[in-house]
């Protein structure tokens, strides 16, 4: 399993013309679910990006987490983390799930988020979305499991 975790001033999700989520300050959390993941990889993902200290404190150091800064997630499925290039200019998808069983893990991702108090919205699973962000630094990191 795959997060990329971007920290942003504001994120949004767009399918058909329509937005469908929006956060502020928080995180766009990019998930990506490999054909070995499970619940339990989901529950530790979930838990590393919630507990991630990359807000600045008032030193201008990276120490507070998203629960200190009342920030929110916005959890958006994307099984092309797992794409791999090295062969070729076509990616394959080989080792990202089957979209039955990345749903699952993807949902089990996000409640285990919200479990955490963390406030949380979503795309939509198999959707093409146009998502926008504003990207905070930037500061980007990447968590697997």
């Amino acid at each position: 399993m795959r997060v990329l975790v971007q920290r942003v001033s504001r994120a949004s999700v767009t399918v058909d013309g329509t937005r469908v989520a929006a956060i502020g300050r928080g995180y766009l959390a990019l998930v990506g679910i490999g054909r070995d993941d499970t619940a339990a990889a989901a529950a530790r993902l979930a838990a590393k990006t919630v507990g991630l200290r990359i807000f600045e404190d008032a030193a201008g150091l990276m120490n507070l987490a998203l629960a200190e800064v009342a920030g929110e997630v916005l959890a958006v499925s994307q099984f092309t983390l797992y794409g791999d290039a090295r062969r070729g200019n076509r990616p394959s998808f080989t080792q990202a799930a089957r979209p039955e069983q990345g749903e699952a893990v993807y949902a089990a991702f996000v409640e285990a988020v919200r479990a955490a108090g963390v406030p949380v919205q979503t795309g939509i699973f198999g959707a093409h979305m146009e998502v926008e962000l504003l990207n905070d630094g930037p500061v980007t990191i990447l968590l697997e499991a």
